[in-house]
């Protein structure tokens, strides 16, 4: 068995194991050289490496990110760190417009072979510039895969099978996961492809993914002690959502809550929740339901920023609402 690490190790082995298998993959961002990273997950890379496979660049996302996506194109592997989510709207163009659509509208002659990780969420005190959840945004987009590890086990497996896909791929880190400690386990069967059952129930299906799946199980094990059963999904992969896992699991529940820490209108909950009606309606005992951020920008204050975020204790009172009269 593989002694514990943190989220933040295990991230930083699974670059360390690409940087070494592949001479074509390289780091790029703001501050991963030098400095180490802004969260420290390239601590040590630099020295290891050297500066042509670890490249500090300046504060242009539009400009680096597009870099990337040159680089792809040329045969290299890019991964690409942003700061955080909030930073990443500057580079959408690239990543929307080219990075995305450029096998469609090569047909079929080019892909783009790119990684680009960022840290998102919020519960940090960093204030609306610096904590959303726009991992959903992205999952609107066809042509990218849009990944979501949770464990440490994902952060360390995840990375590999990524940069071998042909398309470029986004991988979000919530960022309160880094000090996070756990066993990789076997790392290196992870996929990009599923959801994975994290806990077995029979009478409510929780999904969660990054950030909020923690708090799914605490709930999770606070309504075993009332007596209530929950089945915990984790989504792992937001594009392409993996329906069969989610509705087998509602088949077997009748009963859905996603807990989501993007905002309520036009979310990824609403996404899952349609797709559960549209394939899963006659298995239903109740109508799915979901805990979101409240539709506000992410205030500062820590009082208020865990009254706008999911809670295990808003989780719980939602499942306590789908299963009454049960």
């Amino acid at each position: 068995m593989s002694p514990p690490m943190t989220y933040r190790e295990a991230l930083r082995e699974a670059l360390r194991d690409a940087l070494q298998r592949d001479a074509r993959v390289f780091l790029m961002g703001e501050d991963v050289g030098r400095y180490g990273g802004s969260y420290a997950v390239s601590k040590g890379l630099l020295e290891a490496f050297g500066p042509e496979r670890i490249r500090d660049t300046p504060l242009s996302e539009l400009g680096f990110v597009g870099a990337g996506i040159g680089a792809a194109l040329g045969g290299m592997r890019p991964i690409v760190e942003v700061m955080t989510v909030n930073f990443s709207l500057l580079a959408l163009d690239p990543l929307m417009n080219t990075a995305a659509a450029l096998r469609h509208m090569s047909g079929g002659q080019f892909s783009v072979p790119l990684v680009v990780r960022m840290a998102t969420g919020a519960g940090r005190q960093l204030a609306a510039q610096h904590s959303h959840s726009l991992e959903g945004w992205y999952a609107h987009i066809p042509g990218l895969k849009i990944l979501a590890p949770a464990t440490v086990e994902d952060a360390r497996g995840m990375l590999w099978p990524a940069l071998q896909d042909p398309d470029p791929v986004l991988i979000f880190e919530h960022a309160q996961l880094y000090n996070q400690e756990g066993e990789p386990g076997d790392w290196q069967q992870v996929d990009i492809c599923s959801a994975k059952v994290r806990r077995a129930g029979r009478d409510l299906t929780l999904i969660a993914y990054g950030g909020t799946l923690g708090k799914a199980l605490k709930a999770a094990e606070q309504l075993a002690r009332e007596g209530i059963e929950s089945e915990v999904i984790d989504l792992r992969v937001l594009r392409p959502l993996d329906d069969a896992t989610l509705m087998a699991s509602v088949g077997k529940t009748r009963r859905a809550l996603v807990v989501d820490e993007g905002w309520r209108s036009g979310s990824l909950a609403a996404e899952i929740i349609t797709r559960i009606i549209e394939q899963a309606f006659f298995e239903l005992d109740a109508p799915p339901s979901r805990v979101c951020s409240a539709e506000v920008p992410i205030p500062y204050a820590r009082h208020l920023e865990e009254a706008a975020l999911p809670q295990v204790s808003t989780i719980v009172a939602a499942a306590h609402e789908l299963c009454r009269g049960a």
